[in-house]
């Protein structure tokens, strides 16, 4: 049997792209997404796997989902917090309190509500990868998407300081995926976002990559080699 990974944001993109590689390769995903239909799809589609409308900026949302995950599947050996939101292009003054916010929720409390909620399983068993989707823009900065640079800079921060507080065995890491040609990319670049990575190729490099996570990585901010560009 393979091993069994969380990974949040799984109803499109990167996330259900990496969930469906994985379970092609005889791993168990546990993911959720906010969308019940695209949930309820994809439970009915992968019946032996464990697929939830779950909103991770609600931490008891998150918990409740945890506790059904850790006690129907079992204790993840990776943890991938995949679900992201970016704002639309504008100056940082122009953009909405309550877009701002969303971006916030979603990309920084989401996370930690996903790690609050599994380290300590984890932890109590002595191993685990957790992994963090940061980005370019995690450690460079655009002008018009003040809101998502500041989350993936957080993300960054935030990763370091909690491998530091894992212990032996155990790794955290910040992984900018690269530059993919996904609805989010598009939000960003436009017609220009036809011109990048596209999911199907990337899933290709960013599964064995993710895969071959030790933790001897922990704390390391990474990239999914030939993504970034």
């Amino acid at each position: 049997m393979g091993q069994h990974f969380v990974i949040t944001g799984v109803s499109r993109g990167l996330g259900r792209a990496l969930a469906e590689a994985l379970i092609a390769e005889g791993h168990r995903v546990s993911g959720c997404a906010r969308q019940a239909e695209t949930m309820a799809e994809l439970a009915r589609q992968y019946p032996d796997q464990h697929f939830t409308a779950v909103d991770i900026g609600d931490a008891a949302a998150v918990q409740t989902w945890a506790e059904a995950v850790l006690d129907q599947v079992g204790v993840p050996d990776f943890v991938i917090n995949n679900a992201g939101l970016v704002n639309e292009p504008a100056p940082l003054w122009q953009v909405p309190v309550a877009e701002f916010e969303a971006v916030v929720t979603v990309n920084i409390l989401g996370t930690v509500n996903v790690l609050r909620s599994f380290a300590p399983a984890m932890i109590q068993r002595g191993s685990g990868i957790f992994v963090n989707y940061s980005s370019g823009w995690g450690r460079g900065t655009s002008p018009e998407f003040a809101p998502y640079c500041a989350t993936k800079w957080a993300i960054e921060g935030l990763t370091q300081a909690f491998a530091q507080e894992l212990p032996p065995g155990m790794a955290a890491v910040a992984l900018n995926p690269g530059i993919i040609h996904t609805d989010m990319l598009e939000t960003c670049y436009g017609d220009e976002a036809a011109n990048f990575t596209p999911i199907a190729q990337w899933v290709k490099t960013a599964l064995p990559f993710i895969l071959g996570l030790k933790p001897q990585d922990n704390g390391r901010s990474l990239s999914v080699p030939g993504s970034l560009s």
